[in-house]
């Protein structure tokens, strides 16, 4: 599939000819693809970089538009405002569907395991291409979040201040064993065959069983019982929340890749900030204030994990995000989400 499509003209890149990663694989001819809003100003120090969520882009203005423009959270009137797309995902940043340089066909399976640390590594990268000095604000939910943090820790001189919303330091048995399960349903699909498919041959079942898997977990048992209680729809012989199911799976295969999945998936059960220190130390040496964002009714990363970040992190605040949305509440509700931030920037 031609990934082209669902990237905004509106995209830049950035390319370096060579990146090595924490596992000791180099990378060649590296691209990394990104967008911008507002203008840097002359001391390189009013920059705020978005991270996105695992399918997520660099496309923060359109689904993040309720927190980003002119007298919001992220004013473009005021910051710099920067979103790239991670490495390994499939808008335009090398991952699975980027050509390996090396064979001349796409990576596909065979692209190296990579790690949140990784990630943020090449955003610094650009970062430092673009001639930021000093970020004012990192902020992201979920995989955005675990970077939010590799940021405050790699960074610190850097990083004035954080936002990680419905995030965990480190991936928890409960997130691994729900992930796994969805690659599992990948592997088992016929047309996968060890990830060598063929554009006309995707695995497109696994890929949407995963999806089903996953936005069951994104929701909450309130906003599935208010929204479809036990309806019915007659037109598919099936109950309703297996026909939005099956649609929300169906909308992820034709714009995604199940390299690509397993790739970030599996780069976030590796997410653990400690990287083998005494976990509580490294968080307590985070020193930027921390807005840290507890949804709760998110059942993926329950509140427990955000408060020992707040708990942890010295000079961190835990503010609640109150939905029956689930986990994607920092994504759908916005407008509450965009005062706490003003309030916190403020």
């Amino acid at each position: 599939m031609n990934y082209q499509h669902f990237i905004s003209p509106h995209t830049q890149y950035y390319h370096l000819s060579l990146f090595e990663l924490e596992g000791g694989e180099v990378l060649t001819a590296v691209q990394v693809a990104y967008r911008t809003w507002g203008k840097l100003n002359l001391k390189g120090d009013n920059g705020v970089l978005i991270c996105h969520a695992l399918t997520g882009s660099a496309d923060a203005d359109d689904w993040w538009e309720g927190l980003l423009g002119s007298k919001k959270a992220l004013d473009s009137d005021r910051d710099f405002i920067l979103c790239s797309n991670v490495l390994g995902s499939c808008y335009g940043t090398t991952g699975s569907t980027r050509i390996n340089p090396q064979t001349g066909i796409p990576y596909g399976a065979s692209f190296p395991a990579i790690t949140i640390r990784d990630m943020v590594r090449l955003q610094a990268a650009l970062i430092q291409d673009l001639g930021i000095k000093s970020l004012q604000l990192v902020i992201g939910g979920s995989l955005g979040g675990m970077q939010v943090l590799e940021w405050a820790l790699l960074y610190p001189e850097m990083v004035k201040a954080i936002a990680p919303i419905a995030t965990s330091g480190r991936h928890s048995a409960w997130c691994i064993g729900l992930s796994e399960a969805q690659r599992q349903a990948i592997y088992a699909d016929p047309n996968w065959k060890g990830g060598n498919y063929t554009d006309e041959q995707p695995p497109n079942q696994g890929l949407a069983v995963a999806r089903m898997m996953a936005m069951s977990t994104y929701r909450s048992w309130h906003s599935f019982t208010e929204r479809f209680g036990r309806q019915y729809d007659a037109s598919a012989n099936q109950f309703a929340i297996a026909s939005y199911l099956q649609y929300h799976g169906q909308k992820l295969v034709e714009r995604f890749d199940a390299n690509t999945y397993i790739t970030l998936t599996q780069a976030m059960d590796s997410h653990d900030i400690a990287h083998g220190q005494d976990y509580e130390s490294v968080l307590q040496s985070i020193k930027q204030p921390a807005l840290v964002v507890a949804i709760d009714s998110d059942i993926l990363y329950p509140p427990v994990e955000q408060q020992e970040l707040a708990d942890l992190i010295p000079n961190a605040q835990l503010v609640w995000l109150k939905s029956t949305s689930g986990h994607d509440a920092f994504l759908i509700d916005t407008v509450a989400l965009n005062q706490l931030l003003i309030n916190f920037r403020q």
